[in-house]
């Protein structure tokens, strides 16, 4: 802080201080005012208070006096008015005085005048009765008996109130002057202590002055003392002038003690660079007369030890022995000739060998004493300290220098050791290259005498190479033949491969239009079937009933059989197409539970549903998927199995534990899904056959159980296309046990599309099986009743066009439509449909079948599209192909909703509702 900062800031504090005291001052004394002139307007007040109520209590007496004394008419009410007012006053005086002063003494007051005054104003209220009815009781006994008595009572309570109050002033007079007089001795001590504060202040400012000037001068004067290169700090512990006079000092001898540093260090560098020039000269200057390593080294190896106060060294020069280089030793300084040591080394090998592989120094400190021997005619003791160098040319190291001394390398020593190695190798390569050379000239006048034999071996062999060219020419010939032919073979191949895309374009065209043959008849028997079914109560006995349920029964299982044949051809095809999402466990528990409980209580086995604790809230896959697989396996679980139980458990497996699987890829948990049985069981020999299309374990024509064998084929094609795998444990005669096997998060790019809505929904409605209409598991008949009568309300009146070429499916249609009362019109073509909705334009809506003679379903719902008026006409399509495209394909065409041969009624129904009433 600065001395003028310090004066003003002085100062500044001790009138701050000083305004502060003297406004808390004023304050107090402000306080005290307004308390003493509360005290006094609030006394006043209650003074007030009880001289109104004795003046009205006075008031009402002699009001009281003036009816008693029979007046006038005319003057009664006058004074009977003023009696009221005075009651009121002296009321409302009396609540205020409560109110106002809370002390035990008033309230007790109060208390006794509010039941003198009662019976006081009782009487005085009967008086001014009788005197208004003109009746003439003896009023002096009322006025002059216990009235009078009351009277002196409340003037008595009036006097005493009115005394209280008074003294409660002058006892609050009496305070507020003790008050006053503490204040008075707080104001001189408050001055008291501000100039005390400022005494201190001022004094702390002088001391701190002159303690730091005195502490400055003290270092100034030590400066001539010292040497140059060492001077004293002077202690920063203010940031006023003399802080900064300090901190320019430091850092003025900061600056020379650098400088002298400096100085030094240079002195010392130009010394160690001459040293060193001087001492890299003098090796260099030894190398001309040099003509070969051993001499070189030797002639090194002698004078760069002692230059750098090594006490032993030895030089090691790269040499290729048997194709591979080596380092070996050439000259060395006080080497113990032990025959154990080391001559040669491997690039890598040992610390010499790294030293060159990694063509970088190697220093060692604190070397062991058994490491190496320095011997002379005394005694022998051991280096401490080892430094290794390279010698490199054009990236290439030619040699390594190995030396060791008792005591540490310093830096000039190691400079000059790095400078030395850095030209020695530059000498290695221009001494190898005059050895190269003179060997050269050596060996090319051997050469010049083997040319001379060897022209006579070339012509020789020029002959035999022209017999080998012709028959290379005869090989190559065939080659080109051979080639010839392979393409012939690669077109035949190219046109079977067209031949057999064709045919699976056959195949798929003729599944397509089996679907539709076999779906339309099985249409029209379905929804006749559940009509019967139904009106089961209407005329049928339980005899009929039950054949048109086989009859419905067998539809659903010819309709399975379509579903699995179809099934097969696109997993065969590799067009199954995966729509993953979250699956809750609990969902696919609820699924087993609904459509197998049933059957399970219907056969008499126990159906147990196990599910693990440790399994997550979901799997990540496709569901409807997941259900074909354990719909067909709980399937074949409950048709081989007579007595005992069905089981299904869910747990989270290690992929560890299936080591029979080599799941070594897989690192995530996998979720097993077991369904065990107490069935038939199967054979060892049959247990890899029953997953085969079309093959059971019991195939002969006498077989107890049916089916198509296509289920387990299609599941464990399935269980593949999630990402899993289904094993088969079983004994024949004591039960199956069928695992599907699958990640938790399983992402198929290759197979998996993100569908929309639409698609999804096609998907779904497409491969979805009906459930089997039995008699114990429809619902209630109330329930049916209320159903139908909604959707009787619904659609009575409607007119609906069918537009179907097969006359059964439009006989079927018109009879389940026609008993809600719907005017049903159709036609067997397109063209024909256009025509009756132009002669029928309040048509509300249209059943379209697409494939049909003259013109189908599709060019149809274009051309009704065109027509501006039956653009929002609601158009469901109906085809039998159940293709994954036909959606597409009838969405785009203009169809607004798309429904699969065979339907459910239900299902229908409620598509029409939902487009009537959209």
């Amino acid at each position: 802080m600065k001395f003028r900062t310090k004066l003003y800031g002085g100062l500044g504090l001790i009138l701050t201080f000083n305004i502060i005291f003297l406004v808390i001052l004023i304050k107090l004394v402000n306080q005290q005012t307004v308390s003493m002139n509360s005290v006094v307007s609030d006394l006043d007040q209650r003074k007030l208070m009880a001289f109104t109520i004795k003046f009205q209590v006075s008031n009402m007496g002699r009001e009281l006096s003036e009816i008693a004394s029979i007046p006038p008419e005319n003057i009664l009410p006058q004074v009977a008015n003023e009696w009221e007012e005075s009651r009121l006053n002296l009321r409302s005086s009396v609540e205020t005085l409560r109110k106002l002063d809370n002390r035990k003494e008033t309230q007790k007051l109060l208390s006794k005048f509010d039941t003198i005054y009662k019976t006081y104003e009782d009487v005085g209220n009967q008086i001014i009765i009788l005197q208004k009815t003109n009746r003439n009781p003896n009023f002096d006994t009322l006025i002059w008996g216990d009235i009078k008595h009351d009277r002196a009572r409340l003037d008595q309570i009036t006097n005493l109130l009115y005394t209280l109050q008074e003294q409660e002033m002058k006892d609050q007079l009496l305070r507020t002057r003790q008050t006053y007089s503490v204040e008075l001795h707080m104001i001189y001590v408050v001055i008291s202590i501000g100039f005390l504060i400022g005494l201190l202040l001022a004094i702390w400012i002088i001391r701190g002055l002159t303690r730091n000037l005195q502490r400055v001068t003290s270092v100034m004067g030590n400066v001539a003392h010292q040497q140059g290169s060492e001077f004293p700090r002077i202690g920063v512990t203010t940031k006023d002038e003399i802080g900064k006079i300090s901190i320019a000092y430091n850092r003025m001898a900061q600056s020379l003690e650098e400088k002298a540093i400096q100085e030094k260090a240079l002195i010392e560098k130009a010394e160690e660079h001459s040293w060193l020039k001087s001492k890299v000269a003098q090796i260099t200057s030894m190398y001309t007369a040099v003509e070969d390593f051993t001499a070189l080294s030797r002639l090194l190896i002698q004078h760069i030890t002692p230059m750098v106060d090594a006490h032993y060294g030895v030089f090691y020069i790269k040499e290729e022995k048997n194709g591979e280089s080596q380092l070996v030793s050439r000259a060395s300084y006080a080497f113990n000739h032990d025959p154990l040591a080391a001559r040669s080394f491997q690039f890598g090998e040992g610390l010499v060998g790294q030293c060159a592989a990694e063509k970088k120094p190697i220093m060692i400190s604190d070397v062991p004493d058994n490491y190496v021997k320095i011997a002379s005619g005394t005694g022998e003791a051991s280096p401490k300290n080892i430094l290794i160098l390279p010698a490199e040319f054009e990236g290439e190291v030619w040699a390594v220098l190995e030396v060791a001394s008792f005591k540490p390398f310093n830096v000039v020593q190691q400079a000059l050791l790095h400078e030395v190695m850095a030209h020695i190798g530059i000498t290695i390569n221009s001494i190898g290259n005059r050895m190269q050379v003179k060997k050269l000239l050596q060996d090319s006048q051997a050469l010049t005498e083997e040319l001379q034999s060897q022209s006579e071996e070339l012509q020789q062999q020029q002959e035999e190479l022209r017999i080998i060219n012709e028959e290379l020419e005869v090989q190559y010939q065939n080659s080109e033949h051979k080639k010839e032919e392979l393409e012939k073979f690669s077109i035949a191949l190219e046109e079977k491969a067209q031949e057999l895309a064709q045919t699976s374009q056959y195949k798929s065209e003729f599944l397509a239009n089996m679907s539709h043959e076999l779906r339309t008849p099985l249409n029209s028997l379905l929804i006749l079937a559940q009509m019967l079914i139904e009106k089961k109560n209407e005329n049928l006995t339980e005899k009929q009933l039950e054949y048109i349920q086989t009859i419905y029964s067998s539809g659903l299982d010819l309709l399975h059989l379509i579903n699995e044949i179809l099934d097969l051809a696109k997993v065969e095809s590799g067009k199954i197409e995966v729509v993953q999402g979250e699956v809750p466990f609990e969902k696919i528990t609820t699924f087993a539970e609904r459509y197998f409980s049933p059957l399970a209580r219907q056969k008499s086995l126990e159906f147990e549903l196990i599910v693990e604790d440790d399994l997550p809230a979901l799997i990540y896959t496709d569901e409807h998927r997941l259900n074909q697989i354990l719909r067909n396996l709980l399937s074949n679980a409950f048709k081989f199995t007579e007595k005992g139980t069905v089981s299904f458990v869910i747990k989270k497996v290690d992929p560890s534990e299936l080591m029979q699987h080599n799941l070594t890829d897989q690192t995530e948990p996998l979720i097993s899904f077991t369904i065990s049985d107490t069935g038939i069981g199967i054979s060892k020999d049959k247990q890899e056959l029953v997953f085969n299309a079309f093959i059971q374990a019991d195939g002969t024509i006498s077989r107890k159980y049916g089916g198509t064998g296509l289920g387990l084929s299609i599941s464990r094609e399935f269980a593949h296309l999630l990402g899993g795998f289904i094993e088969l444990k079983s004994e024949e005669g004591v039960g199956s046990s069928f695992t599907l096997y699958l990640p938790m998060n399983h992402f198929n790019r290759s197979e998996s599309k993100s569908l929309s809505l639409l698609e999804t929904a096609a998907t779904l409605q497409e491969e979805e099986t009906y459930p089997i209409l039995k008699a114990e598991y429809l619902p209630h008949e109330d329930g049916i009743q209320e159903e139908a009568a909604r959707e009787y309300s619904l659609m009575n009146g409607k007119k609906i066009l069918i537009v179907d070429d097969d006359m059964r499916n439009i006989y079927a249609l018109s009879s389940a439509l026609e008993d809600y009362e719907i005017d049903v019109l159709f036609a067997e073509n397109g063209r024909e449909g256009i025509e009756v909705l132009q002669e029928n334009p309040d048509i509300d809506l249209i059943l379209m079948d697409i494939m049909m003679p003259e013109m189908d379903g599709f060019e149809a719902m274009r051309t009704i599209r065109t027509n501006p008026e039956c653009r929002d006409l609601p158009i469901i399509a109906l085809t039998a192909k159940a293709m994954k495209h036909n959606r597409e394909e009838c969405i785009e065409a203009g169809a607004s909703d798309y429904i699969s041969k065979p339907f459910d009624l239900d299902q229908l129904y409620s598509l029409i509702q939902v487009w009537l009433y959209r």
